[in-house]
């Protein structure tokens, strides 16, 4: 994923979209309910819970990373 896709992708989500992606191998999925947003591993539905969008992507980990410190990695 390149930057400006990684910009595009957090500005889907906060306009409630919702994406799977996959980073090393396994696959992920971002959701959400009303007021919650969710950053799930699918293998073991591992989940993280946010009240926003910001916060996902200002605290949501995939192995301990950020994932605008992995956006690179992505594959969507």
């Amino acid at each position: 994923m390149t930057l400006k896709e990684f910009i595009e992708f957090q500005e889907g989500i906060a306009i409630g979209e919702e994406y799977s992606f996959t980073y090393q191998n396994e696959e992920y999925w971002i959701s959400q309910n009303p007021g919650k947003y969710y950053l799930t591993r699918v293998r073991g539905s591992f989940t993280q819970e946010f009240d926003s969008s910001e916060a996902l992507f200002e605290n949501g980990t995939i192995e301990g990373k950020l994932l605008s410190e992995i956006y690179m990695d992505i594959e969507w």
